[in-house]
C-alpha cells in the first residue's frame, strides 16, 4: 500500500555534482519515487516553468526537451546548497516566493554542517536539511513525510469539497423557498382578485339591485 502510494511522488533532484547527483537518484528511485535530476538551480526554475527577466543564465545549457515542462506534477523538490551561480538557499526563495510554486516541499542537503545555514534554510521555509551523503533513513524520512502531506492534501481537499455541496445545497434549498414563496403570493393575489370579483358579481346580482323598492313604487302611484 505503502509503495502504491510512493510510486506517485515525483522528486526533483538538483545538485552540481554528477556524483551527487546519482546517488539520491539512486536512493529515491530505490523508494519508488519518480525522479528527475537537474545540474543547477537555474533549470530547476526552468523544469518548474518559472521564469523572470535576467534569471535564467543564457551560458546554461537549457534542459533537455524530454525533460522539460513535464506534465507531471513535481511532488518534492531536494537540492545541493553549495552550487556555482544560483544556491541552493536562492532556489528556496524563489519557489517560496512563488505563487504557483510555494507548496511544493523542499529539502536542502549541504556536506558542511553549519547550524547558522541550517537554521536560515528552515526559517525560510525547507521542510529537513540533510547532510551529506544522503543515507536510506534520510529517504525514509522522506517517505514519511510525503505520506502525511499527501494525507493531508487530500484530507483538505474532502473537506472543501464537502463544504462546496452544502453551500450549493443551501442555495438550491433558499431558491427553492425563495420559488415557493412567490407562487404563494401569487396564489393569495389570485384568490383575493377572484374574491373581490365574486363580491361584485354577487353585488350586481342581488335582487335588491334589479327590483324597484317599496316606497318608490307608493310615491309612483
Amino acid at each position: 500500500m505503502g509503495m502504491a502510494v510512493q510510486s506517485k511522488f515525483h522528486v526533483l533532484a538538483v545538485d552540481d555534482s554528477v556524483i551527487d547527483r546519482r546517488l539520491i537518484e539512486m536512493l529515491l528511485k530505490t523508494s519508488s519515487y519518480q525522479v528527475t535530476t537537474v545540474d543547477s538551480g537555474t533549470k530547476a526554475l526552468e523544469f518548474l516553468g518559472w521564469h523572470e527577466e535576467g534569471i535564467i543564465d543564457p551560458n546554461h545549457q537549457s534542459v533537455p526537451p524530454n525533460i522539460h515542462q513535464q506534465e507531471v506534477e513535481v511532488n518534492m523538490i531536494i537540492t545541493d546548497y553549495c552550487m556555482p551561480g544560483m544556491t541552493g538557499y536562492d532556489l528556496l526563495k524563489k519557489i517560496k516566493e512563488s505563487s504557483s510554486l510555494k507548496d511544493i516541499p523542499v529539502v536542502i542537503m549541504s556536506s558542511e554542517n553549519v547550524p547558522s545555514r541550517i537554521s536560515r534554510c528552515l526559517e525560510e521555509g525547507a521542510e529537513e536539511f540533510f547532510l551529506k551523503p544522503v543515507k536510506k533513513s534520510d529517504v525514509n524520512k522522506l517517505s514519511r513525510m510525503m505520506r502525511t502531506k499527501h494525507h493531508h492534501h487530500h484530507h483538505n481537499n474532502n473537506i472543501e469539497k464537502e463544504v462546496e455541496g452544502k453551500n450549493q445545497d443551501e442555495e438550491l434549498l433558499v431558491g427553492g423557498e425563495t420559488e415557493k414563496s412567490d407562487i404563494q403570493t401569487q396564489q393569495l393575489h389570485q384568490c383575493k382578485s377572484n374574491n373581490k370579483r365574486k363580491v361584485m358579481e354577487e353585488g350586481l346580482n342581488s335582487p335588491d339591485r334589479t327590483r324597484p323598492r317599496f316606497d318608490e313604487l307608493a310615491v309612483a302611484n
